[in-house]
């Protein structure tokens, strides 16, 4: 069996980041590192957005920004100037090539194509057990969902962003360019919340996203029926759709990081990092990849990374919220969005408001529910 320092399982965005990161950082140079994933992937398969102040550590890999941001409801409608913050797209074949190029300089770090059934926790260090034989490594890195456990649990409740998303090219310019539509609710709810996303690359070339909050998926049918609904409703007839994507991402408080141990630490998906309120993962992968390999420099149980704070507490309360009153969901974004400045919004989800911002968002959405929600979670815990 193979020993190595440091195992990373699944290259993906967030395996594919730490990696990078140690390539970059001479701490790591006499560390053996391996990266097993069933493929090497460098295709779109990915598109990953979010928001930002200024320019930011991935600005060159960037497919397209957008200065302003459209939020449509019944109850609210309105174009807004994002400044200083910029909404930002990166396709993930870009990012993988540009990062794999990095990474493959590097002797000390190997890339094997294995599917990964298990990791086994031992006293000093901890195993991966691959289609291609057994690995030792002193710490693993795991962004694979090997376990499902948060699925079966009822104490927090679970539900997912989906979406299929079209990329499509028209014959005329019809798209305003410099602005995203960041939520479109003017589309029909059917119970749950479902809006519509759209992000212009071009005047002839957009991505649209029909894409919900809610506990049930639905058939591919549904999705692509609500875009062509959307597209027709908008005037836009003579088009081709170039890509599909599509996704569900799973939107929840459950305490992935009690899975982790001194040798094995979830990361990604699998490891919490999604922003269980929004369903975003990509920034707060940035931020956690980049606080991990200062981390591994001063400390070596992996239990002591994680830890909760009072964002994972509102993004609790929302998510109860969302999951017993699931059709309310406009009315809440239309509240937020009316009576809050978005620069303070995008502060809040990235985790760096302060508690006078905290309270203008808790204020400007409706009381009741989530006053119910927070009794409900101070009489049966967290």
């Amino acid at each position: 069996m193979e020993q190595y320092d440091y195992i990373i399982t699944g290259a993906g965005a967030s395996g594919l980041m730490l990696a990078y990161r140690m390539a970059q950082d001479s701490f790591f140079n006499d560390k053996t590192i391996l990266i097993l994933d069933k493929n090497q992937n460098l295709t779109n398969n990915r598109t990953w957005c979010f928001w930002e102040n200024g320019m930011g550590e991935w600005e060159h890999l960037l497919n397209k920004t957008w200065p302003k941001i459209y939020f449509g409801s019944e109850d609210y409608s309105q174009v807004i100037d994002a400044n200083p913050y910029h909404y930002k797209m990166i396709r993930s074949a870009k990012f993988y090539q540009a990062l794999w190029k990095i990474i493959d300089k590097k002797e000390h770090i190997k890339f094997l194509k294995a599917s990964v059934n298990s990791i086994v926790e031992h006293d000093n260090q901890a195993e991966v057990i691959t289609d291609k034989g057994t690995f030792i490594g002193t710490k693993i890195f795991n962004s694979i969902v090997l376990n499902r456990d948060y699925l079966y649990q009822k104490k927090y409740p679970i539900l997912q962003q989906h979406f299929i998303g079209w990329f499509i090219k028209t014959d005329n310019e019809v798209f305003d360019d410099e602005m995203a539509t960041f939520m479109d609710f003017e589309i029909p709810q059917n119970g749950n919340t479902a809006f519509m996303y759209v992000l212009p690359t071009s005047k002839t070339e957009a991505l649209f996203e029909y894409t919900l909050f809610s506990e049930k998926l639905l058939t591919n049918d549904a999705y692509e029926n609500a875009i062509i609904d959307y597209l027709n409703k908008k005037g836009i007839k003579n088009y081709t759709v170039e890509e599909i994507e599509r996704g569900a991402i799973p939107m929840t408080s459950y305490k992935f990081h009690k899975q982790n141990t001194r040798h094995v630490l979830n990361i990604g998906t699998a490891g919490g990092w999604t922003k269980a309120s929004t369903g975003y993962t990509f920034m707060n992968t940035t931020k956690k990849t980049r606080r991990l390999t200062e981390f591994l420099k001063t400390e070596n149980d992996l239990q002591k990374f994680s830890k909760l704070t009072k964002f994972w507490f509102y993004d609790l309360l929302l998510l109860d919220v969302l999951a017993k009153y699931n059709e309310d969901g406009p009315k809440l974004f239309a509240s937020l969005f009316r009576k809050t400045k978005i620069q303070t919004i995008f502060k809040f989800l990235d985790e760096e408001s302060t508690f006078v911002e905290d309270l203008r968002i808790v204020t400007a959405v409706p009381p009741i529910r989530f006053v119910k929600a927070l009794l409900k979670r101070m009489i049966y815990g967290v």
